[in-house]
């Protein structure tokens, strides 16, 4: 089998696509959360804290010297991935919940017993007694 004939084939099975699209939307979707959190959850959460911008909480650890920029630990940043990450994962367990209830759920069929299990059945039951 040819290198391209067998990619071809592994690039088209219904996995591989539904993957493919999944990434795309989970980008969107991680935009759009984003968005969410860094334009009207972390104002809100600015505002009940004091009017603190959690980007710009960091900790200087080597001040500025002349042209080398000052070494900072940008917590806040941390904290604004931290709350995009939660709000991103509730938004997908709400979603993932809602398709499961959707789903109609399978029914299990108790097959009932052959006329022969249903005999041999009796026979046993019989031979206990």
């Amino acid at each position: 089998m040819s290198f391209i004939k067998e990619f071809r084939e592994f690039a088209m099975r219904g996995n591989v696509v539904d993957m493919a699209v999944g990434v795309i939307i989970g980008g969107a979707f991680g935009k759009i959360v984003s968005s969410l959190v860094g334009d009207v959850v972390m104002p809100v959460l600015g505002v009940l804290t004091g009017g603190v911008d959690f980007k710009d909480l960091k900790f200087i650890l080597e001040p500025a010297n002349g042209d080398t920029p000052a070494v900072t630990l940008n917590y806040g940043m941390f904290i604004q991935n931290v709350f995009d990450f939660v709000i991103i994962a509730f938004a997908i367990f709400l979603m993932v919940k809602g398709i499961n209830k959707l789903k109609k759920p399978v029914e299990k069929a108790v097959a009932e017993p052959s006329n022969e299990e249903k005999l041999l059945t009796e026979i046993r039951d019989l031979l206990k007694k």
